[in-house]
C-alpha cells in the first residue's frame, strides 16, 4: 500500500497546483480491493432503501406552505421553544471536521464563545478547518491525499472534486446500516430530512454514504437593492430588452447593476434558465440533453456579452470571491448578486443594515422562450465520516441530529442565533436580533449549518416584511421551477472527470462573456467538451435514471 498511498498523494497535489483531473480515479480507490470495489454507479445494484420521512413537530406558520415548493413562512419568533434532543450527544469527545466558508477565519473555541457554547451543548469538542469558498478545490485535494481524514468531511456549495463518489467509496463510512428505512428513526431529527434531499444527494454503488444538507426548491437567486432597481424603472417580469435597459441606467459613477462572483460565473446558469435552457440536464424518452448544446444557452451568452459590454457587470466579477462580492452587494457598490438562494437571504438582510430594500428578482421574460427557475437538487452539500467503529460512526450521526434540530427548538436557536445576551438581544416582537459579536461569532464564520441543518422555513428576524416579499416571490417563482434530471443519478464518466469537464465549460463561459474570447467559439469549446465525456455522460445517465425507477 505504501507505493499507492504515495502515488495518491502525489498526484492529487498536482491537482491542486492545475494539473490533471483526469488521471485521478485509479489511485483514488487505490486502498479498495477488486474491480467491483471501484464501481460507484447504480445501475446493476441493488439499491439500499431511502431513509424513512418522520416530520418534527414545528410552530404553526404565518405564511403557509404549498405542495408546489413555498415554504413555510414566519413573521413572528414562536414564543415558546422546544428541547428537541433529550441528551448531549457526546460525553467529551474530541470531533476533526472541514467544511466550507463563505465567511472570515474565527478565532478558535477558547476565544469564540459561540463555537464554546455549541460545543459544550454537543458534548463534544469540534475542531473546525474552515475553507474560503475560492480555496475549496485546492484544499480538498490536499486532505483526500492525506493520510488521515478529519471525522467528518463536509463536500458542499456547488464543488465538484475529481472521482469524489470513488473517494467517498473506497475511504469514508457506509451509513447505509444506520440511515436506510426505519432505522433513521435512532436519530429523528435526520428523519425530519425531505426525501427529495435525501435522493438529491443519490446514493453511490446503491449505498447510502452521506447526509444531506437541506435546501428548497430556488437554487440560485439575484438579491437585489430594490429601491436602486425601481428608481431606474424595474418590473418584476419585464421583458429582456426592457431589464437591460434598467440594469444600463442603474449603472455608473462606480456602481454596477449586476454583481456575480467567480463560482456564479455572471450568473449564467440562472440566465440560461430565463431564455428557456435545461436545468443542466433533461432526461426525457431515453434520451439526455444538456443545457449547454442548446439555442437557448448560446442566446443567453450573446445576452450576457450585450451586458458586460454595458458595463453592467463587476469588473472583475470572473477573478472575485463569493465574500468580496457580498460585501461590495451590502455597501452599495453592487446593485445585485447571484448567490445561492436559502443559504444568503438572512445575510444580505443584516448585511445592507437597512440601507436600502432587499429584494430577490423576478425572472425577465424572453420573447418566444419558456421561462425556467433553476431548481435545487435539494441539498447544499453532503456529510461524510471517516471509516470508524459502530459506535464511532453513531457518536458522528448524533452530532448532525442535534444540528438538524428543526425550526422552534432550543438547539436551532443556538445554532442560529448564539447565546442570548452574548450574540443576540430580542426585540420588542421577541425576535432575535444579532449584536455586533453575534455579527462575527456565527454559523457562517463557524459554519456549523454545513455540517448539518435543519430544514430551512422563511424567517427574518426583525423583518416580516421581507419575509413576505420573498414568500409572495416564491409563489411567482414557483411554476417556473425545471428540475436537473441528472440529480441524484452517477455518471462514472462525471464522477471521474466532471472537475475537468466543468472546467472546459467555465473556461469557456468565462472568457466569452467576458470578452476574453468570441460568441463564435462557443461551439469548439461544446464540442471538445462533448469529446472529453460529455457525451458518453449522457448515455450513462440515461441508463441511471432507468435503474433508479
Amino acid at each position: 500500500m505504501p507505493s499507492s498511498s504515495l502515488s495518491r498523494r502525489t498526484l492529487l497535489r498536482s491537482i491542486a497546483a492545475g494539473g490533471a483531473a483526469i488521471a485521478a480515479p485509479s489511485v483514488l480507490t487505490a486502498c479498495s480491493t477488486g474491480s467491483g470495489d471501484r464501481k460507484v454507479s447504480n445501475s446493476g445494484t441493488k439499491l439500499a432503501p431511502w431513509p424513512a420521512f418522520v416530520a418534527a413537530p414545528v410552530p404553526k406558520p404565518d405564511l403557509a406552505p404549498t405542495t408546489a415548493g413555498v415554504q413555510a413562512g414566519y413573521t413572528r419568533y414562536p414564543d415558546k421553544l422546544v428541547k428537541a434532543v433529550a441528551e448531549k450527544p457526546g460525553k467529551g469527545e474530541k470531533i476533526k471536521v472541514i467544511t466550507i466558508t463563505y465567511g472570515t477565519p474565527p478565532k478558535p473555541a477558547s476565544q469564540n464563545a459561540y463555537w464554546a457554547a455549541v460545543n459544550e451543548a454537543l458534548g463534544v469538542d469540534i475542531e473546525f478547518t474552515v475553507v474560503p469558498d475560492a480555496d475549496f478545490d485546492a484544499k480538498m485535494a490536499t486532505v483526500i491525499a492525506g493520510g488521515d481524514l478529519p471525522d467528518i468531511i463536509n463536500v458542499g456549495g456547488g464543488h465538484v472534486l475529481p472521482s469524489k463518489e470513488q473517494f467517498v467509496r473506497a475511504r469514508c463510512a457506509d451509513l447505509t446500516e444506520f440511515l436506510s428505512g426505519d432505522a433513521i428513526k435512532e436519530y429523528p431529527n435526520l428523519a425530519n430530512i425531505p426525501g427529495y434531499s435525501w435522493q438529491g444527494l443519490g446514493r453511490i454503488a446503491g449505498r447510502l454514504y452521506g447526509v444531506p444538507i437541506e435546501r428548497p426548491k430556488p437554487n440560485e437567486a439575484i438579491f437585489i437593492n430594490r429601491t436602486a432597481f425601481d428608481a431606474h424603472g424595474y418590473k418584476p417580469g419585464m421583458s429582456a430588452e426592457d431589464f437591460a435597459e434598467v440594469v444600463k441606467e442603474a449603472s455608473g459613477a462606480r456602481k454596477f447593476a449586476l454583481g456575480s462572483s467567480m463560482s456564479t460565473i455572471y450568473g449564467h446558469k440562472t440566465h440560461a434558465l430565463w431564455h428557456g435552457a435545461p436545468n443542466e440536464w433533461e432526461i426525457k424518452g431515453g434520451k439526455a440533453t444538456d443545457m449547454y448544446g442548446t439555442e437557448q444557452f448560446k442566446a443567453m451568452l450573446e445576452y450576457l456579452v450585450a451586458r458586460n459590454g454595458d458595463k453592467v457587470f463587476y469588473p472583475s466579477a470572473s477573478s472575485t470571491s463569493t465574500v468580496d462580492i457580498k460585501t461590495l452587494f451590502y455597501n452599495g457598490t453592487l446593485l445585485s448578486m447571484s448567490d445561492g438562494f436559502a443559504g444568503s437571504l438572512l445575510p444580505a438582510q443584516q448585511g445592507i443594515k437597512g440601507a436600502y430594500e432587499l429584494d430577490v428578482l423576478t425572472p425577465y421574460t424572453v420573447s418566444g422562450a419558456t421561462t425556467n427557475y433553476q431548481q435545487n437538487t435539494g441539498f447544499f452539500g453532503g456529510t461524510y465520516f471517516k471509516k470508524a467503529s459502530k459506535d464511532r460512526i453513531r457518536l458522528l450521526l448524533r452530532v448532525l441530529d442535534w444540528l438538524a434540530s428543526p425550526f422552534g427548538s432550543e438547539e436551532y436557536q443556538l445554532m442560529h442565533y448564539g447565546v442570548e445576551g452574548t450574540h443576540f438581544t430580542r426585540d420588542a416582537s421577541g425576535s432575535p436580533i444579532l449584536n455586533s459579536l453575534g455579527l462575527v461569532e456565527n454559523n457562517i464564520n463557524v459554519p456549523f449549518k454545513y455540517l448539518c441543518d435543519a430544514p430551512t422555513v422563511l424567517y427574518v428576524p426583525g423583518d416580516p416584511e421581507l419575509t413576505k416579499r420573498v414568500h409572495a416571490w416564491e409563489q411567482k417563482v414557483m411554476p417556473m421551477m425545471k428540475p436537473n434530471d441528472s440529480a441524484g443519478l452517477i455518471s462514472e464518466t462525471l464522477s471521474k472527470h466532471g472537475a475537468t469537464l466543468g472546467q472546459l465549460l467555465k473556461d469557456g463561459t468565462t472568457g466569452i462573456i467576458s470578452g476574453r474570447g468570441k460568441l463564435s467559439d462557443w461551439d469548439s469549446v461544446y464540442k471538445k467538451w462533448r469529446n472529453q465525456g460529455g457525451a458518453k455522460a449522457a448515455d450513462e445517465l440515461v441508463k441511471e435514471s432507468e435503474a433508479a425507477r
